[in-house]
């Protein structure tokens, strides 16, 4: 057992199948394996430095790892560690303040050929570059999130589509540069499996970006499009008609919306409801429909509009505590009111009427 201060690396030797441990290097790489599973990722680094046993048990072993406690040469870092990390699977790599290089995403690309799972969040120095890398050698990714990463180009991003297919999640939030309408049209042509996307605050998309996208990806079960001020009816249109099993809408400040985009929804949702019974019946039952929908600041809306969406879609609640119908900054909106408001009503009413005595 390691002493408690971790100074002294004098053991309790013990005898393991006849072989006696008396250095880290006899510990069997199968233990050191299991030893890097019960530590956190800051305690697995500096484990790597100790030996060439730990090393191996890294390479042989990781496959979840975190960086974002690295406050200073996460970059180097990157760069020693990832020649040992060939059966990474998850990466996060975010950055309070941006360090990551285009160099060391290359290094991940070339030797990390099993991640699904790369964070890059806030990585303002990164480049093309490192989207062409990830085309190249990150082709299993299903998850990745770039939000803030402000200087990929539209083209890049389009390039990188058609090489990771399987990705499923992808946060663009910020990426003001990357997402435009042919971005959008390349994610929809190339991501079928796109279940979740994030394009807050990308200013140049349109009605023809988000088409495109509903097109493409009809599996989409949470969309974020808040900031984006070119958005009409029609986009909302669009998806709710295609995308039949979209659960998160976010369309704060996409003051173009109106009712006709509310009615839409609440439409889709009573044309979607046999479907739902269908897989009830078939036991494969889970809960479709909205659960979350963010309106705040689209001010063109009326009461009677988004009363329809909150009434055909159960899960939405604009009581205390459970704000999945958000309306912040809409004051004609406060007579809108969830399912579990009108009972709690119904009920205290029933409670104040005077019983007739037996």
């Amino acid at each position: 057992m390691v002493s408690e201060g971790g100074g002294s690396v004098s053991l309790c030797f013990e005898k393991m199948e006849g072989i006696v441990i008396t250095e880290w290097k006899d510990i069997p790489v199968e233990l050191l394996m299991r030893i890097l599973n019960l530590v956190d990722d800051r305690t697995v680094i500096i484990a790597s430095g100790v030996c060439s046993g730990w090393r191996d048990a890294i390479s042989f072993g990781l496959t979840r790892l975190s960086l974002s406690w690295c406050k200073k040469n996460m970059n180097g870092l990157v760069l020693s560690l990832a020649p040992k990390l060939g059966r990474l699977q998850t990466l996060v790599l975010r950055q309070d303040k941006p360090q990551l290089e285009d160099n060391a995403v290359e290094a991940i690309a070339n030797h990390c050929h099993e991640l699904q799972d790369l964070d890059l969040s806030k990585s303002l120095k990164l480049t093309d570059h490192s989207l062409y890398s990830l085309s190249r050698g990150c082709t299993n990714l299903t998850s990745l999130n770039l939000s803030g990463c402000t200087s990929f180009s539209d083209s890049a991003l389009a390039y990188l589509t058609r090489f990771c297919r399987k990705l499923r999640v992808l946060n663009l939030c910020g990426c003001v540069e990357a997402v435009s309408d042919n971005a959008l049209q390349a994610i929809g042509e190339n991501c079928s499996q796109m279940q979740s996307l994030n394009l807050g605050w990308c200013e140049k998309i349109s009605d023809d970006g988000v088409m495109s996208l509903a097109d493409g990806c009809p599996d989409l079960r949470s969309l974020d499009l808040c900031g984006c001020v070119l958005i009409t009816d029609e986009s909302v249109v669009a998806l709710a008609n295609r995308c039949v099993h979209l659960r998160s809408l976010g369309l704060y400040y996409c003051r173009n919306i109106t009712d006709r985009a509310m009615y839409s929804l609440a439409q889709s949702g009573v044309k979607n409801k046999h479907e739902l019974w269908r897989s009830v019946k078939k036991g494969k039952f889970d809960e479709e429909g909205l659960r979350s929908l963010n309106i705040s600041q689209c001010t063109y809306l009326t009461p009677s509009a988004v009363q329809a969406v909150c009434d055909t879609f159960p899960a939405l609640h604009t009581c205390s505590g459970r704000h999945s119908l958000v309306m912040s900054g809409c004051l004609n909106l406060t007579s809108v009111h969830c399912a579990c408001i009108l009972q709690a009503h119904r009920a205290h009413t029933h409670s104040a009427l005077p019983h007739s005595a037996h």
